[in-house]
């Protein structure tokens, strides 16, 4: 195995790949919602309060463990804790996590991708009913055969891509494949202007509700801003391992933020616009699911009802397609390069034996819609969700609390000035001095909490 580390060819790669790991579409169609839902402009301030205090912090200690170490996040905790300390055991928490996110988001993948041949193929039709629309996303899901082939393709390309040189690979596609997706999304956006409840739509989204803030919308944007980002997994570490130190870290984490932001704000500048002229659906009063049923059931019919709604239904979803396939292979070079540094192969045998594991592992995930459906594990309704909930619910916020104490502990961990060091290196925006007694008594307590309520959640009323 060669041991030469791979090097992003330029900063726009790097921060294209970083944005990619954290765009994802469970941030596209969960954001507009939830932030329609909790008084528009009002969650979106309160949101981007808690993304400044929260999210960029710890993004820029996984960039600066990750950039340190130079090792994939199954190594940099054995070359940067001090001697007889038990760090690195968290590294294999956070490996797999990282393959059960890919468990079940290869089959989400999988959904768009069909969605998006669906309407390139003329499946959806004028005139067709709610129930009409609805049944497939069912038949669709109950066809495990057809799933496990879409699930196939997308562990295909998403391996495929990865095993080339990072510059002539990763990189270059992830480049054009996000900026394809800006400029799908700017195009999709004006369209949405245009339409003849924009107005009424926007107004909806983004004037300041003050009257709907309560405990709830502070919970759901500080989540919301700390779920976004992809924290706690070492995916942004991976990353930062890659990169040179011409880049103060700091900074490039705002510009990633920004750029996530951007995507997930933008998403509800599409969506609502269409969904207030063409469906009679009162979102105000929360009709409508922040997930499938938005996705795969409302916005179909809406595109349906749409002039060239063809044309856009298939632009969504490509858009959407390029969306989880940025998060695919972030995720899948993370997998790579644990692999590779922990049983010393070379790419093409990682890319061969890690692309065969996640396949695998992907199917227990198509099976729950269709052969084990109906299958509950306690108050969660599936596989996918069940899924879902260990890595966003646990592994997430656990990861985060680990690694803000590792950069703030001066004995027992790395320490803030090894961090502080790490990163201020470079040019632009730089962590303060000032900053190490919030990053090491406040902010842990902030993602306790979110520890808690992400637990709780899911079972309990009152969060």
């Amino acid at each position: 195995m060669d041991n030469k580390r791979e090097k992003l060819g330029s900063r726009l790669g790097f921060i294209l790949l970083s944005a990619g790991c954290a765009i994802g579409i469970g941030n596209v169609w969960k954001f507009p919602y939830v932030a329609g839902q909790n008084g528009g402009g009002a969650f979106v301030l309160i949101y981007l309060a808690f993304l400044a205090i929260m999210g960029i912090p710890v993004m820029s200690m996984e960039f600066a463990m990750g950039r340190a170490s130079q090792k994939s996040p199954v190594k940099m905790f054995n070359v940067l804790e001090p001697k007889k300390t038990k760090w690195h055991l968290f590294s294999y928490f956070a490996f797999a996590g990282n393959i059960l996110l890919m468990m079940f988001y290869t089959s989400v993948t999988a959904w768009m991708l069909q969605y998006f041949v669906y309407f390139l193929g003329g499946k959806f039709e004028s005139g067709m009913s709610n129930a009409q629309v609805s049944a497939v996303f069912g038949n669709m899901i109950s066809d495990p055969w057809m799933m496990i082939l879409f699930v196939a393709i997308v562990v295909v390309i998403g391996f495929v891509v990865c095993s080339f040189d990072m510059q002539k690979g990763l990189e270059k596609v992830t480049k054009y494949m996000m900026i394809a997706l800006l400029a799908l999304m700017i195009v999709l956006a004006i369209n949405s202007f245009t339409l003849d409840k924009a107005g009424e739509a926007l107004k909806f989204y983004l004037v300041p509700d003050f009257s709907k803030v309560s405990w709830d919308t502070i919970s759901a944007a500080m989540t919301q801003a700390f779920f976004t980002l992809s924290l706690g997994m070492g995916g942004m570490a991976i990353f930062g391992s890659f990169i040179g130190k011409d880049r103060a870290l700091l900074g490039e984490s705002v510009n990633v933020a920004v750029l996530d932001t951007f995507v997930a704000f933008t998403a509800g500048l599409i969506i609502f616009p269409a969904v207030f002229t063409f469906s009679d659906i009162d979102l105000s009063n929360g009709n409508v699911a922040a997930g499938p049923g938005l996705i795969f059931q409302t916005l179909p019919q809406v595109f349906n009802n749409m002039w060239g709604g063809r044309v856009w239904g298939a632009l969504f979803f490509l858009f959407m397609s390029f969306a989880a396939l940025s998060t695919i292979f972030a995720v899948f070079q993370n997998i790579l390069s644990c692999t590779q540094e922990l049983f010393g192969w070379s790419k093409k045998k990682a890319c061969i034996i890690d692309g065969i594991a996640v396949f695998v592992l992907s199917i227990p995930c198509v099976l729950g819609f269709n052969v084990w459906d109906g299958l509950k594990l306690g108050e969660l309704s599936g596989i996918l969700d069940f899924e879902d909930y260990i890595v966003s619910n646990i592994i997430l916020p656990a990861g985060s609390l680990i690694t803000v104490l590792f950069c703030t502990w001066r004995k027992k961990g790395w320490g803030f000035d090894n961090y502080l060091l790490e990163s201020n290196t470079g040019k632009g925006f730089k962590v303060q001095r000032w900053m190490e007694k919030y990053m090491k008594f406040v902010l842990p307590i902030i993602i306790a909490m979110i520890w808690f309520i992400s637990l709780v959640k899911p079972f309990v009323g009152w969060i």
